[in-house]
C-alpha cells in the first residue's frame, strides 16, 4: 500500500488550499481514511476521517472550514481547506486502514501512512 500526498504550499490567512492523497497497491476502498497533521516536536493530531460508508468526523478546530472527500474512480482522498489560519500550519499526512470498525479521530487506528505535505499559513 502506498499513499502519496500532494497539494501543500503556502497561503495567506483566510485563503484556501486543497491537498490530495493518491492511494495505490490495494484493491477496494479502505474502511477508514483520514487526514492528520503534526508540527515538529508535537504529537500527531487528527484533522478529519472518512469511512467507506461516507461517514465523516472532524476535529473541532476545523469543523465548518475543512471538508474531506474521496474519489472512488481515481482512489484519491482530498482535504479541502478554507478560511485557513496560521495555527493550521503543519505537515499534513493521509492515512488508511482496513479495520471494519468505526473510523475514529485516532492516529493509532491507522496502519498505512503517506510521507506528508507541508501547509504553511501566514498572517
Amino acid at each position: 500500500v502506498q499513499l502519496v500526498e500532494s497539494g501543500g504550499g503556502s497561503v495567506q490567512a483566510g485563503g484556501s488550499l486543497r491537498v490530495s492523497c493518491i492511494g495505490s497497491g490495494y484493491n477496494g476502498r479502505p474502511d477508514c481514511m483520514g487526514w492528520f497533521r503534526q508540527a515538529p516536536g508535537k504529537e500527531r493530531e487528527a484533522v478529519a476521517v472518512l469511512g467507506e460508508n461516507g461517514s465523516t468526523n472532524y476535529a473541532d478546530s476545523v469543523k465548518g472550514r475543512f471538508t474531506i472527500s474521496y474519489d472512488n474512480a481515481e482512489n484519491i482522498l482530498y482535504l479541502q481547506m478554507t478560511s485557513l489560519k496560521p495555527e493550521d500550519t503543519d505537515m499534513y499526512y493521509c492515512a488508511a486502514s482496513w479495520t471494519r470498525a468505526t473510523c475514529y479521530l485516532s492516529p493509532p487506528q491507522y496502519i498505512y501512512w503517506g510521507q506528508g505535505t507541508q501547509v504553511t499559513v501566514s498572517s
